[in-house]
Order: C-alpha cells, then structure tokens, then sequence
C-alpha cells in the first residue's frame, strides 16, 4: 500500500459506549426492542433470538442509543474467549435495536470507513493489541480509552474500499450458506415437534379420537400416546465430561469448547456425539460433531447408549433448554448428575431410529455447508492480515 498512516484508532471513530436500562424492566416478548449485550454479542455475528428486548412502551430512548446498519460492536467485559473476540457488525435486515452499557458502537470518520473498521477490529492484530490488556479477575474488561489507543496503518479510502469488497465477498457468501443452515435446522426441528410434542408420527391417525385428536393416556410428565414411556437420562443416554486439551496449529481433529468450535486437537476421543456447554455464559448450549474430535474440560459429551440416534438427541436437548438446569454460584455449572436424573418421554426405539433416518439428511446437509463457511472464513482470515499490514498491494 501507498501513502499508508499509522495512527490511533480514537482518532478515526465515532465510539459510544451503552446506556444502562434498567434490567428489572427486561422482557422476552419479541414484539419489544431487542438489546444488545454483550451476552449476545459473538464471533461475527449477534444472537437475536437470545437477545433480551425493551419495552416498546417505556420510549423515547435517547436517539444516540440506536444502532445503525454497518456500526461496529464490541463487548467490553469478557472481550475476548476461547472461541475469538466477540465483535459483530448490524448487518442489512437486523432489528432495530438499543446498545446496552459495557458494549461500545464504533463508526469510522474522518478517513476511516465503517466497512473497513470492521475487518480492522476483527483482524489479528487488534486481538493481539487486545488479548494482553484485558484487566479484572472476576470479569475481564476493556475500556474505551485502552481501545481508541490501538495502533494501525490508515491506508488510502480508496484501498479501504478494495479491502472491505474483497472480504465483504467471503463473508456474503457464508452469510448465504448461513441462511440455507438456518433453513435445514429449521426443517429438523418442525419435524422433531410434529413428532414428538405434538404426536403427529407417522402412523398416529390410527389412534385418534373422536375429535381427530391423538389418544393420550396419563404419565408423570402429562398425556402421551400410548406404547410410549417416561425415562430418565441415565436409562437411554451416556455422559462423560470433557477433557484438557491444548490447542494445536496443525492438528487434524476439531477441538470442541463450551460454545463449540474453539481450534485442532492432535488427538480425538469422540466421534458421533453431542456436545454439551458445562459452564460459563455457554452452559447448555448443544452442539453435535458426526467426525471424530475432543472436546474440552468446558464440555459434558452425550450419545445415545443404542450408538445411533445422534439427530433425535441433539434435538431433545435443544428442546430441554439444559440452561435451566444449571447450579453454581458464582458461574452456571451443569453436571452429569444433574442430567442424568432428567426425565423425558421416550418414544419407541422403532420411531426414533424413522425419525434420525431423516433428520439425519438434513443435518447432513448443515454439516457440509458448515465445512464450507469454514474454508471459506479460513481463505478470508489468511487474507485478511495481509490485506490489513499492506503486505497485499492493491492496484487500480
């Protein structure tokens, strides 16, 4: 690059840090305005259906508090985790939402375009400007000042623009893989409460009553149809708990954590299972790997005893919400105790192993449009630092 600067970033960002609403007045209702916290705030992209949202009826809101498309956020407690800096950008048909205190907006001026401040922010050098910094034992933090006085090269708008097409072109191709994702979850999931919440199998018209309606019969856990049960965890389910591992840059085998893909592992000790958060923000969250791989001392590994069925797993305890189950005080912890004493109601073994015959096609199909997304972020994320440094010259 030509003509670069090296400067600070307060120099060259509109930067504005959350305001403090009030959080006894927090709702899930999704008619209310979404929040951004840094509780949702990920690897790239904001959780919105996690969010929690503000009462539409407690307006006005100062106007500065609303963001924008193309603002630029970044948590400021816990910055940074095992799975990356948690940074994301409002990206075209996000909800209007509100910024909460302790995750700053940033929107580029004076020479330095919003585009490119976001591959700036997600960039290595800003996690390595940013890693060693973090202060606080029980909550890691950043503040404003020590993120305005990050160091970089300013090149040209005009090279700016080139960086941010260039990128912007990978990261709309896995936005677009995203949405075929999001559509073969979808699909798996209607088809699991079809099933087995709303005892629609195949099959079942056989045993209706007079209203169209499935015949139930009374069960610890409410009505079920006939010939099903109620068990608890440890009857159909394996768990172990995760091991230590250390990351390694040439590993083969994927390296689970408690918020899933978290680096390589040399070795494996898990294949065909799910993956389970066991502490920390990410406690419950669920996860599945078909391939072999690790999964860390943040994880519970589960499988079905029958070594088949992983789809109808996942699912259930997706539906189980395990958050909720969580003990600890000073951080949620889930345990195998815990989960093995969970009850659910079991189908028979015949229409769970009809329901993963499907179910598994679809999450196939999710696995390798994951594959893609990732080499296509690994091409971008090679890119990027040299784009960045100037090691790559743009010409006109």
């Amino acid at each position: 690059m030509n003509n670069i600067t090296v400067t600070k970033l307060g120099k060259h960002i509109d930067f504005l840090s959350g305001f403090a609403f009030k959080s006894k007045l927090f709702t899930q209702n999704f008619e209310d305005i979404p929040l951004v916290k840094g509780s949702n705030v990920h690897q790239g992209y904001i959780d919105w259906v996690g969010a929690v949202r503000w009462p539409v009826s407690e307006h006005p809101v100062k106007e500065k508090y609303w963001l924008e498309e193309n603002d630029v956020v970044l948590a400021m407690d816990r910055p940074w985790i095992e799975s990356g800096l948690k940074f994301s950008w409002i990206k075209p048909g996000d909800p209007k939402s509100l910024l909460v205190q302790r995750v700053c907006r940033m929107r580029g001026v004076d020479g330095l375009s919003t585009r490119y401040l976001r591959y700036l922010i997600g960039s290595p050098q800003f996690t390595s400007y940013i890693k060693p910094i973090v202060t606080g034992v029980n909550v890691p933090h950043i503040s404003g000042q020590q993120i305005k006085d990050f160091e970089f090269i300013l090149p040209p708008e005009s090279t700016q623009k080139k960086v941010a097409d260039i990128l912007e072109g990978y990261d709309d191709l896995i936005e677009n893989n995203n949405r075929r994702i999001a559509i073969l979850e979808d699909m798996a999931q209607s088809l699991y409460r079809e099933w087995f919440i709303n005892f629609r199998y195949p099959g079942h018209k056989e045993n209706l009553d007079a209203d169209g309606n499935p015949k139930l019969i009374d069960s610890p856990l409410g009505q079920t149809p006939e010939g099903w049960g109620v068990k608890e965890f440890a009857e159909s389910f394996d768990f172990w708990n995760g091991k230590k591992c250390a990351k390694s840059e040439t590993g083969e085998f994927e390296l689970y954590g408690a918020n899933g893909i978290v680096g390589k592992a040399e070795e494996w000790k898990y294949q065909n299972a799910v993956i389970i958060g066991r502490v920390g923000a990410y406690c419950g969250a669920v996860e599945y790997c078909f391939d072999k791989f690790w999964g860390s001392d943040n994880t519970i590994i589960a499988k079905c005893k029958s070594e088949k069925n992983i789809s109808y797993l996942f699912l259930l305890l997706e539906h189980f919400n395990l958050n909720k189950y969580a003990g600890g005080s000073a951080q949620p912890l889930l345990t195998q105790t815990t989960l093995k004493q969970l009850k659910y109601i079991a189908p028979p073994e015949e229409l769970v192993e009809q329901f993963e015959e499907i179910a598994h096609k679809f999450f196939e199909g999710v696995v390798n449009l994951k594959k893609r997304n990732q080499n296509l972020k690994q091409q971008r994320d090679m890119l990027l630092p040299k784009l960045i440094s100037g090691q790559i010259e743009l010409k006109d």
